[in-house]
């Protein structure tokens, strides 16, 4: 061995030394990606098989029930494809839409109260949402939509006829798409808070200096300074346009506004839990996955070429 391999030894010893306390804190986050997130990966195989409860999910005796790309052909030409895929990018383009600019929006104006008090007693109000249940969440809208609810209440003023929008399939996602955002606004407007608070405060000295006010310094020095951030939430949320929250959608929905309202998430659970079509379900969950996957890594390219930043 020659010196330059030894002295290559040396320092990635010496390295790891150094940072030996920062890899020990690593390393149950580590661990616990491993287990959740890499060994489940092992079921997949069933997307690929008429699995059943009790199976291997690899036998060399000929006991696995290998049937290919079955499942997804039978997804692909189903008479709900069409709603289903629909549903699913009109839900996540509307919460896209309002859901991702509302919490930088909110971000700045938070950061423009100059009083200190007020301004942490309105980013505590802002992100509590997040931290109740959606079980909760999703029953308190479900009263407030109802006939004798409190939104007929407001718009019997206006002289609106009381209806039971729950039921309403054209209501559905207006109703979805302000309970996630109400929901989440708060907590997504943290990062840009925390990413504005890291900004030098010279900067805007020097430009209150120069004669400008603070709507100048905003569009001029905060948003500029915090478009890397925006950027890597952009693609994130572009990467999740087929993820439509379906948890709070099966606690929202039912069977008459399944028209509007019913996404590949929901889909796979009552074809995949509830009916026990294991194989199915999963392969509508690859199929899902596979084509987020696909969005991230587009997002991703154009915003290295419209911003010279990505996630990679």
């Amino acid at each position: 061995m020659d010196r330059k391999e030894i002295l290559k030894k040396s320092k990635r010893r010496r390295i790891l030394r150094e940072h030996a306390q920062l890899y020990g804190m690593m390393a149950p986050v580590l661990i616990h990606i491993f287990i959740f997130s890499y060994v489940p990966l092992y079921g997949i195989l069933i997307a690929f098989q008429d699995y059943f409860p009790g199976a291997s999910f690899l036998s060399f005796s000929g006991n696995t029930h290998w049937v290919g790309l079955k499942h997804l052909y039978k997804f692909v030409n189903s008479i709900y494809f069409g709603r289903l895929l629909g549903n699913t990018i009109r839900l996540s383009l509307l919460n896209l839409a309002f859901g991702f600019w509302i919490p930088i929006a909110f971000a700045l104006l938070v950061n423009e109260i100059p009083y200190r008090k007020y301004k942490k007693f309105v980013q505590t109000a802002s992100y509590l949402p997040h931290f109740i249940s959606t079980v909760i969440v999703a029953g308190m809208v479900l009263s407030f939509v109802s006939k004798d609810g409190l939104v007929n209440s407001v718009l019997s003023v206006f002289g609106v006829k009381a209806q039971a929008w729950n039921v309403k399939a054209k209501a559905f996602p207006t109703i979805y798409t302000t309970t996630n955002v109400w929901k989440s606004f708060g907590w997504g407007a943290i990062l840009y808070l925390s990413s504005i608070s890291s900004i030098d405060p010279n900067l805007y000295e020097a430009t209150r200096i120069d004669g400008a006010n603070r709507w100048q310094q905003m569009i001029h020095i905060t948003v500029p300074l915090i478009k890397n951030t925006i950027a890597i939430n952009l693609i994130m949320s572009i990467g999740g346009i087929l993820g439509a929250n379906s948890e709070l959608i099966l606690l929202l929905y039912n069977a008459n506004v399944y028209k509007t309202a019913d996404v590949f998430g929901t889909y796979v659970y009552r074809e995949g839990l509830l009916s026990g079509s294991f194989s199915f379900g999963t392969m509508v969950g690859l199929f899902t996955q596979i084509i987020n996957f696909t969005l991230v890594f587009g997002a991703n390219w154009l915003s290295n070429k419209l911003t010279d930043f990505g996630l990679w």
